[in-house]
């Protein structure tokens, strides 16, 4: 197990799922499991060390000489001593650690500072114990614990996110087979057990074990995982079949080609994981900041020891060293980030906006170019009736159509009965059904024979289109045609309908610069008829998931910074590939948890929202950030005892109050976060 240090460390530069030894999808897990322990450890921590702070507060002199009261017990010395050590060696543990780690590979930041500050603190205070007139710091030092102990619980649990995005796609994965052994039997065994060239049979409603070619029968396969498109394949004899998809109505007789780790769920994987080690490691604002500062302060500490060791008495220059580093503890630079994070997430979740990943989101208010996927992201992911048409009465058509899908469980069929309820369509007693997997259904209704289905309905029983009706056996839409009493009477066509704020929010993306790209599994007609009604720039269609993170990765090689949003589990690896993935709530729970960040109101304005969140977000980090490092570039000269011959003195107490102040501008400069506005994401850049 990794020490607390390095856990840290991680979870500043990014979450990985596997080393570079590959390990199993069990030991994935357990490192996920070992961060979910991680933020507990850290929301621990800050609760123990914040009860052990109250006495620490209440026994200080300087908390009771600010306040105005007084409290003394026996042996308090010893009692604020024992409880500061407490707070040092248990709420100072992840820091100190980290520390070790960050001055090991000669990259000291924040965890350098916070373990010097913190040490400062202790070993100082412990000192004056035993100094006259000396005054301890312990409640400095507690306090700065409570802080950076939520602060990178905050963090830790906003970058996590990422992390449970395999196991989301393992779970997909069948665990059972039935083969078709050489004499006919039947035997139930094991995924791990397929090798190519063996049969299986995949009954109706059972998940498709492994990549083969369909040797018998007929059906109909939900592939909406690989390509986004929600319209169910035809499966017949010849016809490829894909591990982790659904066969919906037909039994199929399968021979494997390929199985485990070569099947295309598993190239998927492997590309998710991929995808997420290739993730940005750089430091954050802060974390460069508290490099600097931590320079600056090391410095500045040198040389007021120096200086003062020279013009006056050692014991001088000690209390001039530990007030300059007292007042560049990073109290302010520890909240500077995390607090504007917090407020951010609270305002987000108010407008269907959740933040999952920091890094992503604070490059959001960058981006360059925004690709979408079609089905349930443009559009509402559903198939819909969008026209009928009769040769004669289009309601008794439709009446008996929809009489006839009520017995059927398919997709299309439950919105074809939808549409016949909303237009309010009669309903009728259906006798004799019979569905055909992959062709339709044959019924009898008050004595008419009708039957239902697809373009095959019309090859099996021989059904010939009237002149009048051929024209839409070429549509792109979803066709159904209807036959009653052997003759062909009218045709359904059902298709994905748009979103309606996509053409707002794609309007917005135009107005700040913000070049669109829809990626799509769906074919090239469809998608561009999609993208003329909400106004996207380009298409790219009839794509694999393989083929989304390649095109995703061209972007990037280009130098523009690339957002991907998508809903599907097809979309979980291009997600994760793109600089910033963004997942429409609605979605699967795998192209969720691969996002950085997820609009739960499945609309594309949730994402023009978040793009001025992020920008007004960034701003106020920046101005915070300022204000934390930059006070000291006046505060820390005056620690060290420059302006002394002017009559200008800071001591540690001072110093210590100084330094909280900026902890509480930084606090209310946050806050005014709340006062801004995210409605239309901020304009051009």
């Amino acid at each position: 197990m990794k020490s607390m240090g390095t856990e840290s460390l991680e979870y500043r530069h990014g979450t990985h799922l596997s080393d570079d030894r590959g390990r199993s999808s069990g030991s994935r897990d357990l490192k996920t499991g070992g961060h979910h322990h991680h933020m507990e450890d850290m929301k621990r921590r800050f609760f123990v060390s914040m009860i052990v702070t109250i006495p620490i507060l209440l026994l200080s002199e300087s908390i009771q000489e600010w306040f105005g009261f007084r409290l003394d017990i026996p042996f308090k010395e010893p009692v604020l001593f024992l409880l500061a050590s407490f707070i040092y060696l248990y709420g100072g543990k992840p820091f100190l650690s980290a520390s070790i780690a960050e001055i090991r590979s000669r990259r000291p930041g924040m965890m350098t500072l916070i373990s010097m500050a913190i040490s400062v603190a202790y070993f100082f205070s412990a000192a004056t114990l035993f100094m006259e007139g000396g005054k301890t710091f312990f409640w400095e030092l507690a306090t700065l614990i409570d802080i950076m102990l939520i602060g990178h619980y905050i963090e830790a649990k906003s970058v996590l996110g990422a992390a449970d995005a395999l196991k989301g796609l393992v779970e997909m994965m069948p665990r059972k087979a039935l083969r078709i052994e050489a004499d006919g039997k039947r035997e139930e065994i094991s995924v791990n057990r397929l090798e190519p060239g063996d049969r299986i049979l995949v009954r109706p409603g059972e998940k498709i074990p492994a990549d083969g070619k369909v040797v018998e029968g007929e059906s109909l396969a939900d592939e909406s995982f690989l390509t986004g498109e929600s319209k169910p394949v035809e499966k017949n004899p010849g016809k490829t079949v894909y591990m982790g998809s659904t066969n919906l109505d037909g039994a199929l007789t399968i021979v494997i080609e390929k199985s485990g780790s070569e099947s295309y769920l598993s190239q998927v994987i492997s590309l998710v994981e991929a995808a997420q080690k290739s993730r940005s490691k750089t430091q954050d604002l802060a974390n460069r900041a508290a490099g600097w500062l931590f320079y600056g302060a090391v410095a500045a500490g040198a040389v007021t020891f120096g200086v003062w060791s020279v013009i006056a008495s050692p014991m001088d220059a000690v209390l001039k060293t530990v007030t300059v580093l007292i007042i560049a503890c990073p109290h302010a630079l520890g909240l500077a980030v995390p607090l504007v994070v917090a407020i951010s997430t609270s305002l987000g979740a108010r407008e269907g906006i959740l933040i999952r990943d920091r890094e992503a989101f604070e490059a959001l208010k960058d981006i360059d170019l925004i690709c979408f996927d079609k089905t349930g992201t443009v559009t509402e992911g559903k198939l819909e009736v969008i026209e009928a048409v009769a040769r004669g009465d289009q309601e008794q058509m439709l009446s008996l159509a929809s009489a006839l899908e009520l017995s059927s469980e398919h997709s299309i069929a439950r919105a074809i009965v939808a549409y016949g309820d909303r237009i309010g369509v009669p309903k009728l007693p259906v006798s004799d059904f019979q569905a055909y997997p992959g062709v339709g259904a044959v019924g009898t209704v008050k004595g008419r024979r009708v039957a239902v289905g697809g373009p095959r309905l019309l090859e099996k029983f021989g059904f010939d289109v009237s002149e009048s009706l051929r024209r839409y056996q070429h549509s792109d839409a979803t066709i159904v045609w209807v036959a009653i009493d052997d003759t062909v009477e009218g045709v359904i066509l059902l298709g994905d309908t748009l979103r309606p704020s996509s053409p707002e929010a794609i309007s917005y993306f135009r107005a700040m610069g913000i070049e669109t790209w829809m990626l799509t599994g769906d074919n090239r007609a469809v998608a561009e008829e999609v993208a003329r009604q909400s106004g996207i720039d380009h298409v790219r269609a009839g794509l694999l998931p393989d083929e989304k993170v390649r095109i995703v990765e061209e972007f990037r090689a280009t130098g523009k910074r690339v957002a991907m949003v998508g809903d599907g589990i097809n979309d979980a690896p291009s997600l994760l590939a793109a600089d910033i993935g963004i997942a429409i709530g609605s979605g699967t729970d795998i192209a969720i948890q691969s996002a950085g960040i997820v609009l739960t109101r499945s609309d594309l304005m949730s994402v023009v929202k978040a793009i001025g969140l992020s920008r007004a977000t960034y701003r106020k980090m920046v101005q915070n950030l300022w204000w934390a490092s930059g006070y000291n570039i006046v505060a820390i000269p005056l620690a060290a005892g420059v302006a002394v011959p002017w009559g200008i003195s800071i001591d540690p107490a001072f110093g210590a109050v100084l330094m909280s102040v900026s902890t509480v501008v930084v606090a209310i400069n946050a806050q005014r976060l709340r006062k801004g506005t995210i409605s239309n994401g901020g304009g051009r850049r």
